[in-house]
């Protein structure tokens, strides 16, 4: 599904919220690989699961389509420097699901743009009758955790020793689900 660009200002800060068209892809793959580089917080290592720009065009261009998914950049000065992907589920059992993740240059975090991305995430869910969004997300990420709180989400469960780090520390996994109405 697709929206309609929007003009934002959060904390001084002039940037576009959009949908990603393939023109997109290549500067999206190599974002991904950059903002794994700069946390420890997803799931990956820089390049792993590297999806190439081919990649990326193909699921923008489903993600454009699909009724219950949704692709959203953050875009600086020409520059995308965040994005969220939330992708509902196909099967019937689940049809009442989507998962959704974001991801934000280092540089650009503490402007907002996590909360604002999260925001329409959720007003699109709730629009198209998604009745329940859900995430994982690092139990350390304190913050995170607390922003999801904010907007309904509650915490359902803990996977232990869910990810190990370069550190060699086992790491545990909040598992996170926000329900409409």
């Amino acid at each position: 599904m697709t929206i309609h660009s929007k003009s934002v200002e959060s904390k001084n800060l002039y940037w576009t919220l959009r949908c990603p068209t393939v023109k997109d892809a290549a500067e999206l793959s190599e974002l991904r690989v950059k903002i794994d580089g700069e946390t420890q917080n997803l799931d990956r290592e820089p390049g792993e699961g590297y999806l190439s720009p081919k990649e990326f065009e193909d699921l923008i261009k489903d993600d454009n389509e699909a009724e219950k998914n949704l692709f959203l950049v953050a875009e600086v000065d020409g520059r995308i420097v965040g994005f969220t992907r939330c992708v509902g589920n196909k099967l019937s059992r689940f049809k009442h699901k989507a998962e959704f993740g974001i991801c934000i240059l280092n540089e650009y975090q503490g402007y907002r743009i996590g909360r604002i991305l999260l925001e329409h995430i959720i007003n699109w869910a709730d629009e198209i009758g998604i009745q329940k969004i859900n995430l994982t997300v690092l139990e350390t990420n304190e913050k995170a955790i607390r922003l999801y709180e904010k907007f309904g989400f509650v915490k359902e469960g803990l996977l232990l020793h869910d990810r190990i780090h370069k550190d060699g520390r086992y790491y545990n996994t909040v598992i996170m689900g926000r329900f409409q109405g």
